[in-house]
């Protein structure tokens, strides 16, 4: 997840009546079956080239011709409305992951199962995003998730190994924090980032979305305030999104950050900064790192044209097969979702080891919640807010948040 923004959270929840009228209707698609549309948010470089090439790989090899549409990705709901609406939906359509059931509910999409796709040997997680009431309606070749990265020259200096319990974060932090530099980094900010940040906290220590007011919820809130009390985190988390983490990190103004995989094309970028990762660390040693998967899935809008649904099937198999998810893990950064291939990926980017780990364990926000899932998000970085504030304490943020 790199961002999301509350105008496209806001476009969704219109999306039921805008795709019902659509759902079902007779298509409007015209012209050759062998030419299909595509649409995602890949829009800027070197997504937009690395994309368009496996699209394109994949239309010759299948023997079709793909129009592709890319779009900002704060425009991407709004655009399936308008296409909703008019009955000009793509043949097939990327979405952002958490995005899937709720476009699913409304019945705009087509059950893969369908049109002959599974998610055999995909990251259970994924597959949960892409699952809504027990059909499957969308594959993704590639995910991302969350770890923590550490600057080796200042962690050696101070004679510190990477901390892997709360406990090792908290004196680490505190020992790498002087004069402008910062322990430790993350996004606290009032969007779905600073919820989705959260949730390896919160989930590794065994909270869960279904009931945010329990004790492990507010033990993990409870770590992020102690951490911005003790001077360890600026108290400007609260308005730095994950670039701007990744910002202080460069600069040298963090020691250690939470973030994506990503930002390391940005780090590598800086040949005086050498850089580690690890799993993000858990409170109890022995404890399984879980954080929440990333990542776009493809999915097949309902256009009632069969022989288009037909090659969209294909060129979504070709998206997600073992060579094009190795091909575009080492460009991108990100993990491939079939777990089979995590060993050579991992030969491949050692780099990448701690987040193909973490991958595997890795759970969808909208697994439980489905739909309701944007409602619990909001309420997480409200509480977030209110606690690193001093509005409320941790124990009583969530309940507040919730009471609105």
């Amino acid at each position: 997840m790199k961002k999301s923004t509350a105008i496209a959270s806001a476009a969704i929840l219109a999306l039921p009546l805008a795709l019902a009228s659509c759902s079902g209707g007779p298509s409007t698609s015209s012209g050759d079956a062998d030419t299909i549309t595509v649409m995602d948010y890949y829009n800027n470089e070197p997504d937009k080239t690395m994309i368009g090439d496996v699209i394109d790989e994949c239309a010759a090899t299948i023997g079709i011709t793909v129009k592709r549409t890319t779009v900002p990705g704060k425009d991407l709901i709004q655009k399936v409305l308008q296409q909703a609406s008019s009955k000009t939906l793509p043949d097939v359509l990327m979405l952002d992951n958490p995005d899937v059931q709720q476009i699913a509910a409304t019945g705009g999409l087509t059950p893969l199962g369908d049109l002959g796709l599974d998610a055999a040997g995909s990251a259970q997680g994924m597959v949960d995003a892409g699952t809504y009431d027990g059909e499957l309606y969308g594959l993704a070749p590639t995910a991302n998730t969350l770890g923590l990265f550490y600057n080796k020259k200042l962690l050696e200096e101070k004679g510190i190994t990477p901390p892997t319990t709360w406990e090792e974060l908290k004196t680490a932090a505190a020992a790498l924090t002087a004069g402008d530099q910062y322990g430790v980094a993350f996004s606290a900010i009032a969007t779905y980032e600073g919820s989705w940040q959260f949730l390896p906290f919160m989930w590794t220590n065994g909270g869960d979305e279904t009931d945010l007011t329990s004790p492990e919820v507010a033990e993990a809130l409870q770590l992020w305030v102690d951490l911005v009390d003790a001077g360890s985190a600026s108290d400007s988390v609260i308005n730095w999104s994950q670039g701007d983490v990744k910002d202080q990190f460069v600069a040298g103004k963090a020691a250690m950050m939470i973030n994506g995989p990503w930002q390391i094309p940005s780090l590598d970028a800086e040949t005086d900064l050498e850089w580690g990762s690890v799993q993000v660390p858990v409170n109890t040693a022995g404890q399984t790192p879980i954080a929440p998967l990333g990542g776009e899935l493809w999915t097949i809008p309902q256009t009632g044209d069969k022989a288009k649904q037909a090659n969209a099937a294909k060129l979504v198999e070709c998206l997600t097969t073992d060579e094009t998810e190795m091909k575009l893990g080492t460009q991108r950064f990100t993990v491939p979702v079939r777990t089979s291939l995590a060993a050579d990926y991992v030969a491949e980017m050692p780099t990448m080891e701690a987040f193909a780990t973490q991958v595997e364990n890795a759970r969808s926000r909208t697994g439980k919640l489905g739909e309701e899932w944007p409602e619990v998000a909001t309420q997480i970085y409200t509480a977030i807010q209110l606690a690193l504030t001093g509005q409320a304490n941790a124990e009583d943020a969530f309940a507040q948040a919730a009471a609105g």
